[in-house]
């Protein structure tokens, strides 16, 4: 089956068929995903949908676009939701500077404080990282993190691709492989074993061809898997069940556990 190890349900492009779409899953060929949190706000909901799907796991972390949210105050707050909800990744963090605000230092703080986090309560990362590819690397590799993590939506190069996977890294790969403009992606999935990649689809966001442009959802993550099939030159069913596995190892969960 198909994890999806990345995605926003909590969106309100979902209001209208959120649990009809989720309870679709398993008939559909998706074993479960990945709940990320981006914001504060948004964690209570998310939490709510994983006690009601024992097939979506949440994480807690604050995007880099949210970082203001990180005063002390939203320190406390964040660092009790992680001992309350016990999350399979802090995520998803990193670095955005597509947009002036919030500023590059406040960013970095933000950064530096979630994966210190992810270190004192030994979880893996969720990293979001646009138009900050080196900063991001040289941060991550500074810090040497235990359980390592996903590079999120990866948009960087093959050859820095290649060095993520040598600090233990996985690739996140979705969407986006699929487009015509895609080049970088489709390259990075060439270069690196297919150990190091995840299926994830950051729905509602980058829906694959023939559906760009429209509403994303796990249940389109099987035009991913053919594109990657077909870059690897391998059969569909050995991406499914690798990149299932490869999800299982880097969250610590056991997902074939809940369907088989």
């Amino acid at each position: 089956m198909i994890f999806d190890t990345h995605s926003h349900y909590n969106d309100k492009a979902f209001d209208e068929d959120r649990d009809e779409l989720l309870s679709s899953f398993r008939e559909n060929g998706i074993s479960g995903t990945i709940c990320a949190s981006a914001e504060m706000d948004s964690i209570p909901f998310i939490v709510e949908l994983c006690e009601k799907y024992d097939y979506l796991y949440p994480t807690i972390g604050i995007h880099p676009n949210e970082a203001l949210e990180l005063d002390n105050d939203g320190r406390k707050k964040l660092e009790k939701y992680i001992e309350t909800v016990k999350p399979v990744a802090i995520g998803e963090i990193g670095l955005d500077y597509y947009y002036e605000e919030p500023s590059k230092d406040v960013q970095r703080e933000a950064f530096i404080y979630q994966l210190e986090l992810a270190k004192k309560y030994d979880l893996p990362v969720i990293i979001h990282s646009r138009e900050a590819s080196q900063e991001t690397y040289d941060i991550l590799k500074s810090f040497d993190l235990p359980k390592k993590g996903v590079i999120h939506c990866y948009s960087g190069s093959a050859q820095m691709a290649v060095e993520y996977v040598k600090m233990g890294y996985y690739i996140g790969v979705g969407g986006v492989v699929t487009f015509k403009n895609g080049t970088k992606l489709k390259d990075t999935v060439k270069a690196i074993p297919l150990e190091s990649i995840l299926l994830e689809t950051d729905c509602p966001y980058l829906a694959p061809v023939p559906f760009r442009g429209k509403r994303n959802s796990s249940l389109l993550l099987p035009y991913v898997v053919e594109e990657i099939a077909s870059l690897k030159g391998i059969h569909p069913k050995q991406v499914m069940d690798v990149t299932e596995k490869n999800a299982s190892r880097l969250f610590n969960i056991d997902i074939r556990a809940t369907y088989s």
